[in-house]
Parts: structure tokens; C-alpha cells; sequence
């Protein structure tokens, strides 16, 4: 791995957990990291992307405070909104399968990180009613939903849009050609 490779993770890993401490308290707290996330697999495309969400996922496992509110641990993995940072390597994973048809269209990529978003959720909203199940708080299906997703959809898709224009931009006043990471 060449070392601009393993700075680029470690500066998208970064940029990750700072987005998550950007939060407004909730049932699943509202963060920055999505559009991390986004701009990670924009940026890095999905192989690279994917390194860097794991290592920041890793980092928060082994207790570094990198998720939402200064927190880390293993206990916030598993905790009932770990499913959604889960769900994050589950995104990337969907946009690598898909990569190779990046090189036919690059419109593609867009359609395919609202598929990876929508993954992220169902990952994050089966989770958090499990782990809340086990808890002694019994959810139903679409209570779930309109505490885990529908508050979610629109500033979701707002962070999509703002990490596509910014890696659009970057991309091309930066680094011209930022996936040839890979």
C-alpha cells in the first residue's frame, strides 16, 4: 500500500469522526457521518473507501471516541445504533460490487449510494429494533420507522448531494483524478 493510499484513508477515517461528533441528540442522534461516509466512496472509491470506514469503525471498537458525542467502544457497536454504523461498511460494500460500471457511467455512482444508503438503514433499523427487543422495549415495525429512517431521508439525502458537488469539486481541482488510489 503506497503511503498517499494510507493517507488518504487516514484523512477520510478523520474526516469521519469529526462528522460524527457534529450531533444533535436523539433516539438515533443526527451526525455528519454520512456525508463522510459518501465522500469517502466518492473520493477513494469503494476498495479504499472501504478501508478507511473500517478503520474508523475499528477505531471505535477498540474505544478511541470517535462515534457520535465522544463516544467509543464496543458497547456503542452493539448497542441498539450500532446497526447503523454497521451499516456504513454494508454501504460501501454495495458501492464497490457496483464500481465497475462506474467506468461506463458516473452518474451511476449517485443512484448507487442512495441504494447503499438505503442498506445502511435497513441494517441500522433491524438492529436497533433487535438490540431494543432484548432491552425490554418492544417496537412495532412502523414505530421503528418513523423514529429510525423517516426523520433521517431528507438531511440523508441533503448530505448525499453536498458530498457529491464537494468530491465533484475536489476531485477535479485537487487530485484531477482522486480514484486512481486504487
Amino acid at each position: 500500500m503506497s503511503v498517499k493510499k494510507m493517507s488518504l484513508i487516514a484523512m477520510m477515517t478523520c474526516l469521519m469522526a469529526v462528522s460524527s461528533w457534529l450531533t444533535i441528540p436523539s433516539a438515533v442522534p443526527f451526525t455528519m457521518q454520512t456525508f463522510a461516509v459518501f465522500c469517502s466512496l466518492l473520493l477513494l472509491g469503494g476498495k479504499t473507501g472501504l478501508a478507511a470506514i473500517a478503520l474508523y469503525v475499528l477505531m471505535g471498537c477498540v474505544g478511541l471516541p470517535v462515534f457520535s458525542g465522544f463516544q467509543g467502544g464496543i458497547g456503542h457497536i452493539v448497542g441498539p445504533t450500532g446497526g447503523y454504523i454497521i451499516g456504513f461498511i454494508f454501504t460501501a460494500v454495495f458501492y464497490l460490487l457496483f464500481e465497475p460500471l462506474f467506468l461506463k457511467c458516473s452518474k451511476l455512482r449517485l443512484p448507487v449510494l442512495v441504494g447503499g444508503l438505503i442498506i445502511c438503514y435497513f441494517v441500522g433499523t433491524m438492529w436497533f429494533q433487535v438490540v431494543s427487543g432484548m432491552r425490554g422495549t418492544t417496537y412495532s415495525f412502523g414505530t421503528v420507522i418513523s423514529i429510525c429512517v423517516i426523520p433521517y431521508v431528507i438531511p440523508d439525502l441533503a448530505k448525499l448531494a453536498l458530498a457529491w458537488i464537494l468530491s465533484n469539486r475536489i476531485r477535479k481541482a485537487v487530485l484531477l483524478n482522486f480514484n486512481a488510489v486504487e
